[in-house]
């Protein structure tokens, strides 16, 4: 028995949801979406601010794979949305607001890499497919996750 099976359905079996709980799922999707860019600039400044003393735009469009205007729009966002600062010809500083997302996502991103690993997945893939997982899990899934990190009694 799959655990598909043991949870009362068959694999991929459709389910008849009602429509308001599936517009939910699908704007949670979206929104989702929306704030991924955001996180992703702002744990990669944090990241390069820690690790080489600031963040370039040219070092943060090598590291995403974009190119330099793309990045100078993005920052635009994050400036206006109060997560970042920066002044002509210098580097981009976290605010106090983009440091406590920064710390956020960095959270969530290691629950979902040890969660990962925990199911022997390796650590090169644990890695590359968090980075597209913490931007979509929910705050009880990820709980989840860390509860399922957590040695029970019976094991140790």
């Amino acid at each position: 028995m799959t655990k598909l099976q043991s949870h009362g359905r068959e694999p991929f079996e459709a389910v008849d949801r009602a429509p308001e709980a599936q517009a939910e799922g699908f704007a949670t999707v979206r929104q989702a979406h929306e704030s991924e860019m955001a996180e992703d600039y702002v744990e990669l400044i944090a990241e390069l601010i820690e690790t080489r003393g600031e963040a370039r735009p040219v070092e943060i469009a090598e590291r995403l794979g974009v190119k330099p205007p793309t990045v100078t729009k993005n920052i635009s966002r994050l400036k206006a949305a109060g997560l970042v600062r920066r002044e002509p010809y210098r580097a981009i500083f976290l605010t106090d607001a983009g440091r406590e997302l920064a710390e956020a996502c960095r959270r969530r991103h290691r629950i979902v890499v040890a969660f990962l690993l925990s199911l022997g997945i390796d650590e090169e893939t644990a890695e590359r497919d968090a980075e597209g997982i913490e931007h979509h899990v929910s705050g009880t899934t990820l709980e989840a996750f860390e509860q399922a990190l957590v040695p029970s009694r019976s094991d140790t």
